[in-house]
């Protein structure tokens, strides 16, 4: 099995990471993909999104990069209740992996070669990273061949993209050259001429690095958090979740084109 890792990252909080990590995982799930997802945040949005307590687990994200070789990479599996989708959970222990990871060596490729272990299980891996550019999303994009970018339909968000490009560049001459960027336009609010014209200016300007899909806003994304679930459960037929099968559908096709080529 051909494993697809992926990183979910943006330095701004806010912008649908977590949102997109276990929404992107379902909709490949119903592709009949099997899904793991890596919850790189101590504030573990993700975990919580998913229903679950973060604190009610003793084996985290933390363990998987600090003591890969003292446990078990198997153990910190959880299933979740998303067929084919399973979870790494974190919680604040966490935060301290930072400066306990910075003074080993190849500290960036630690996610990676922990990640060895368990990849052959999985058609794809989602590491939903922390809205910082430090160690933690480092080790995500050194372990990754491609990086989703959400990217919020606002002039300010789009400013920042030049400081996760750079830091994207610096992993790309580190020691991983082919690490792809993917552009993914969220939180999109059609009704104003300033979302769309952001809309269209991401396209103009990063051309094929961006999408066709397009995430809008929705209060159905903040109903299907406090449920726990995906929208692509809780409301399965919504734009929201229709917007994440389209999603899913490209990097399928791209996944596949490139197989072949």
């Amino acid at each position: 099995m051909t494993t697809k890792i992926y990183a979910i990252a943006n330095q701004k909080g806010g912008v649908g990471k977590s949102t997109t990590c276990y929404c992107l995982a379902t909709a490949l799930a119903e592709n009949g993909k099997r899904v793991l997802m890596v919850d790189l945040d101590p504030q573990a949005g993700l975990t919580t999104s998913l229903g679950l307590d973060p604190d009610s687990f003793s084996l985290t994200s933390y363990d998987l990069l600090i003591r890969p070789d003292q446990v078990d990479v198997v153990s910190l599996i959880v299933k979740t209740q998303i067929p084919g989708v399973d979870l790494i959970p974190s919680n604040l222990d966490l935060a301290g992996s930072e400066a306990e990871l910075i003074g080993e060596i190849g500290w960036d490729r630690t996610l990676k070669e922990s990640l060895k272990v368990i990849s052959k299980d999985y058609n794809y891996i989602l590491t939903d990273c922390p809205p910082s550019l430090g160690v933690l999303t480092t080790n995500a994009l050194m372990a990754s061949e491609r990086v989703v970018v959400p990217v919020q339909t606002e002039y300010l968000a789009m400013r920042g993209l030049k400081q996760l490009q750079r830091i994207i560049q610096k992993v790309q001459k580190k020691g991983n050259p082919d690490l792809q960027v993917k552009i993914l336009r969220t939180m999109h609010d059609a009704r104003t001429i300033h979302s769309t014209e952001v809309v269209e200016e991401l396209k103009k300007v990063f051309g094929g690095q961006v999408y066709d899909a397009i995430i809008k806003r929705t209060i159905k994304f903040a109903d299907s958090s406090l449920a726990g679930q995906p929208i692509l459960i809780y409301a399965k037929d919504s734009e929201g979740a229709l917007a994440y099968r389209n999603l899913a559908k490209e990097v399928l096709e791209h996944d596949h084109k490139k197989t072949n080529n």
